[in-house]
């Protein structure tokens, strides 16, 4: 009897000394570009604190640069339009995706006045990059409406929470493409919508994190944490439990509170909304691979097999992580 108490002793001492250990462990950084709903979550309720992560996370200036510095090594981890990462494969980077987050609800919204996209010819309509993500939804919706995309002038380099802003300041630009929050708060202002991703593209995997090949093999540890902790994060933010703790995040001094409510709904019940556990939606992400073969004229118009871009085996090591800790 006393030797198989002995024995539990110390399995108990080791387990409290192993805990010990991990709790008193150095947290891994991440520098982050970006990061999508769920990573905001993930931090603000210490989720990554959880799996011993320190998120550094910032925001860029345009998605060139972005995906120049991930290519470089100066950025861990981008989360943003994973269309960026088949553009960085397009210019010999080996990048890959692997976490997805959400589809596109993307809006092409016009100064007041416009009556439709064949008012758009001849202007200047704003976007990030010209030859990337949301350009190729807007150049897509102007085809299916009617418009040749080369008769207008894209000017690019402003990413998408500062792109109501410029038209409001430049009425010269005629148009731009924009979130549901933006676009519904855009609406309010008497801006013209002209088209949207959901009816006019269809499905579309939109928002997701890309890395380095090379990058995710070498820490690949850290990345599974990463990727378990944006999935308790998106976990979280579609519990209807918090369906108000979610609106006040989505809100803001400049959102009207109904807007952030509508953008919820948006986001929870529509096409291109948030996906279950952040998971990549292959099937949109075949369309944003269509879409860029059809617009770009990319891989000589024929698009390749979505797996090429896209690694699940550490999404699927993070959810045994994740569903192992309940």
């Amino acid at each position: 009897m006393r030797i198989r108490n002995s024995i539990h002793l110390y399995a108990v001492l080791a387990i409290a000394a192993s805990t010990t250990l991990f709790a008193q462990a150095k947290p891994d950084v991440i520098n982050l570009m970006g990061g999508g709903f769920s990573s905001r979550v993930a931090e603000q309720n210490g989720i990554y604190a959880k799996y011993n992560l320190e998120v550094h996370s910032s925001q860029m200036p345009n998605s060139e640069s972005m995906r120049a510095d991930l290519a470089s090594g100066k950025i861990d981890m981008a989360a943003y339009a994973v269309d960026n990462a088949v553009a960085m494969t397009l210019d010999g980077a080996d990048a890959i995706i692997v976490l997805g987050g959400d589809g596109s609800q993307n809006e092409l919204v016009a100064q007041p006045g416009t009556s439709s996209v064949q008012d758009l010819k001849g202007k200047t309509v704003l976007v990030d990059a010209p030859n990337t993500a949301y350009a190729l939804q807007m150049k897509k919706i102007m085809m299916v409406k009617g418009l040749d995309p080369k008769e207008v002038q894209m000017q690019g380099g402003v990413t998408t929470p500062r792109r109501l802003q410029a038209l409001r300041d430049n009425k010269e630009l005629a148009a731009t493409m924009l979130d549901p929050s933006g676009a519904m708060q855009a609406a309010k202002e008497g801006f013209v919508v002209l088209g949207t991703v959901p009816k006019d593209i269809g499905r579309y995997q939109s928002t997701g994190t890309f890395v380095m090949r090379k990058w995710a093999k070498e820490h690949e540890d850290v990345l599974v944490r990463y990727i378990a902790a944006n999935i308790e994060a998106q976990r979280w933010l579609m519990d209807p439990a918090n369906k108000d703790k979610v609106i006040a995040m989505l809100g803001g001094p400049r959102q009207a509170p109904e807007v952030a409510a509508a953008t919820y709904d948006r986001q929870m019940h529509e096409l291109n909304g948030w996906t279950k556990d952040a998971q990549f939606d292959v099937e949109g992400f075949k369309n944003v691979l269509k879409l860029r073969a059809e617009v770009e004229g990319s891989w000589g118009g024929k698009p390749p097999a979505a797996e090429k871009f896209y690694d699940k085996s550490y999404f699927e090591k993070a959810l045994k992580l994740v569903d192992g800790k309940k």
